[in-house]
């Protein structure tokens, strides 16, 4: 259950039983033809699925992350790690506080992962039992990615789904040169946009409806699994 469709009486009475929450955090950076909001529509979306038939209640996405990269792509937005990992640690804190002490980190950039090791290492000396689940990246959700297509990555084909198109947009029907990460490394922001060009690290830039539901009906799953066994 979403906490925006909750009053404060509803959680106290859910942390009468229950002590469990999920966090979903993503990133407003660019996406090729996808929405900017992509990591957060996705991280957000897959922690309400997962966390809704047991009824855990689910936090607003943090929207914003780390991705100074892609600082040159309009209407991306960037934190600093120092800063991202104490306005992560401030929230879980506020929801230690509320008296939640098993927490569902369900992430959806890579570029937050630097805050992972901070916020579980505050957890495991406050109290509070914090699981960091990059959902992209979970096992089971990256073996049905290879078994779709291994030529997947930033803004291809694993991140178009329905829900992170855009009206009136379409993707191109070719399939585009991968580039690796390491290309990017140590680039500024103005010369990772004239590498990477339109923003997709390459790969087909969708697939069909069958295997786009595979994929999320793995990640979901997957997500939930944790849940459960927090």
């Amino acid at each position: 259950m979403r906490i925006a469709d909750q009053n404060w009486m509803q959680v106290e009475g859910f942390l009468a039983g229950d002590d469990r929450c999920v966090l979903p955090l993503g990133c407003t950076e660019q996406h090729a033809y996808l929405s900017l909001a992509t990591d957060s529509i996705l991280a957000e979306r897959i922690a309400v699925e997962a966390a809704e038939p047991l009824g855990v209640p689910v936090f607003p996405v943090m929207p914003f992350g780390i991705t100074p990269s892609f600082m040159a792509y309009p209407g991306t937005i960037s934190l600093g790690v120092e800063v991202y990992g104490e306005v992560l640690r401030q929230v879980v804190e506020g929801l230690k506080a509320q008296g939640f002490r098993r927490v569902l980190i369900v992430n959806g950039h890579g570029g937050n992962v630097p805050a992972k090791a901070g916020i579980e290492d505050w957890g495991r000396s406050n109290g509070v039992k914090i699981v960091w689940h990059d959902w992209w990246r979970g096992p089971k959700t990256q073996a049905k990615v290879q078994e779709i297509d291994p030529d997947a990555s930033h803004a291809s084909w694993m991140e178009n789904f329905e829900w992170t198109r855009l009206p009136g947009v379409s993707s191109p029907s070719t399939k585009k040169p991968m580039i690796p990460f390491p290309e990017i490394y140590g680039m500024s922001p103005a010369d990772v946009k004239t590498h990477v060009g339109d923003g997709s690290f390459g790969g087909l830039y969708e697939r069909s409806a069958q295997d786009m539901s595979a994929l999320w009906t793995v990640g979901v799953d997957e997500a939930r699994a944790l849940l459960e066994s927090l």
